[in-house]
């Protein structure tokens, strides 16, 4: 099933998508800390507000290639890594999940809009759904929050995820000005 997934992209998509699973897997380390610092007293994983900044990497992978799968096979890059190197926490094995899962959202919030990435809208469902998905299974899995801690969680989550989103769409404002929109041959029909 991967396999024929990874046949609608060319070379230079594949690469643009590794590039971008790898600045998300890079990023996490800087920005998870510096957010433990306010969600930490309000008893919020870092990982909920931190999530939509470095989720927004799947978000402007789907903007850049503009197809049907992007995000997911940035997440599915993302869990092999850190699968693999064990760099990122000690989730063992559950990490393929709970870094399959926003990839995922995020390709099925542009299927459900029929959009991929190209406007401020789909960037910002995106982004949403992305943190807000990790958010969940992460919580489902290890933290088990009460009921209002957990709802405070996903509101958190949504606005950083939105906060994620908009900064994709962004990006890829100013990565078409500069003239990567004639590389990719992309068209920005929604924008």
């Amino acid at each position: 099933m991967l396999g024929k997934l990874v046949k609608k992209f060319s070379l230079f998509d594949l690469v643009l998508l590794a590039l971008m699973a790898c600045l998300g897997i890079a990023t996490k380390p800087i920005i998870v800390p510096l957010t433990q610092i306010i969600t930490g007293p309000l008893f919020i994983p870092g990982g909920v507000i931190a999530g939509g900044f470095y989720m927004l990497w799947i978000v402007l992978g789907v903007a850049l290639v503009q197809k049907t799968g992007a995000g997911t096979l940035i997440a599915v890059v993302q869990a092999i890594m850190v699968t693999a190197t064990g760099i990122m926490g000690t989730h063992g094995f559950f990490n393929i999940f709970t870094y399959i899962l926003p990839g995922l959202a995020v390709d099925l919030v542009m299927l459900i809009s029929r959009h991929r990435g190209c406007c401020l809208g789909c960037c910002f469902a995106g982004g949403i759904a992305a943190n807000i998905s990790g958010t969940a299974l992460v919580n489902l899995v290890f933290f088990r929050l009460p009921l209002i801690p957990l709802l405070l969680s996903l509101s958190a989550a949504a606005l950083s995820g939105g906060l994620g989103g908009i900064i994709a769409h962004s990006l890829n404002k100013q990565l078409k000005k500069s003239g990567l929109s004639s590389i990719l041959g992309k068209g920005d029909k929604h924008a």
